[in-house]
């Protein structure tokens, strides 16, 4: 399985050029044990080729966890992200899979503490009022609660995985400022409200990041003018059910594994 995974990635990343993309100064650990932590964006929901065994995790074999592995192959990858997941859950269910033996962590968490299937569903549905309330109400708690939520989730990662590089992952903004949407036309007032609750979830990360020091990366610079709704969308529209919103393999190839493998190349 292991090889058959190394080949879709390696075609993968050889379609789209990103193969050999060049290293920066800074370096990830020279090889060891890789886990991967999160919701659906870490597990690479939207882009398709899901674990069979995962269940209704949906852990991706090119999810940006699999596509950077499977460049770095000294690394074993340990992916335990799970779709759905909040911090409650990554500390229940995914932080045992750190050890001291861990030499790298990626992580992509938040989004679902801040509500963000139900903000989605309220702006889809109901009134640009109604989208704005929903958006304030939860862009405050991105930039305010969930930092201390994160950063004391970061703070036991670290404890459970003292050697480890650890590397958090922004969210992209969902959506184009141009463009028709299919089935629902969404007006520019609730584009504008809806990223902008993106935004709060990465100022609210980022200012996690510096509170219990991790790498943050943010991607929404990787993704500007690929929203969904656009001409060129690296994020799945609204006839993609339960996957509206996630990047495609597009994205996570792109906006994704291309940050990671920037930074970390």
């Amino acid at each position: 399985m292991r090889r058959v995974k190394s080949v879709l990635v390696s075609a993968v990343l050889a379609v789209a050029g990103l193969a050999s993309t060049a290293a920066t100064p800074a370096r990830a650990a020279t090889g060891g044990e890789y886990v991967a932590l999160g919701d659906s964006y870490a597990s690479g929901v939207g882009a398709g080729h899901y674990d069979s065994a995962s269940g209704d995790c949906k852990r991706s074999a090119v999810g940006y966890p699999a596509l950077w592995a499977g460049v770095h192959e000294e690394y074993q990858l340990k992916d335990v992200s799970c779709s759905g997941a909040t911090i409650a859950d990554v500390r229940a269910d995914q932080l045992s899979a750190l050890s001291t033996d861990t030499d790298f962590v990626t992580l992509t968490i938040g989004g679902n503490d801040a509500q963000f299937s139900s903000v989605v569903q309220a702006c889809l549905t109901e009134s640009d009022s109604y989208c704005k309330t929903a958006t304030d109400w939860m862009s405050y708690y991105a930039k305010n609660q969930l930092v201390d939520e994160l950063a004391a989730l970061y703070k036991d990662i670290k404890t459970r995985a003292p050697h480890a590089t650890v590397t958090v992952l922004g969210y992209p903004q969902a959506l184009s400022t141009t463009g028709a949407c299919p089935l629902i036309d969404l007006s520019p007032a609730k584009r504008t409200y809806m990223n902008a609750f993106a935004d709060a979830l990465a100022d609210g990360t980022r200012a996690a990041a510096a509170k219990e020091p991790v790498t943050f990366l943010d991607v929404r610079p990787a993704f500007k003018n690929h929203g969904a709704c656009g001409s060129d969308p690296w994020l799945n529209d609204l006839n993609a059910g339960t996957e509206v919103f996630h990047p495609t393999l597009a994205g996570y190839i792109a906006g994704y594994y291309g940050q990671l493998e920037a930074h970390w190349g």
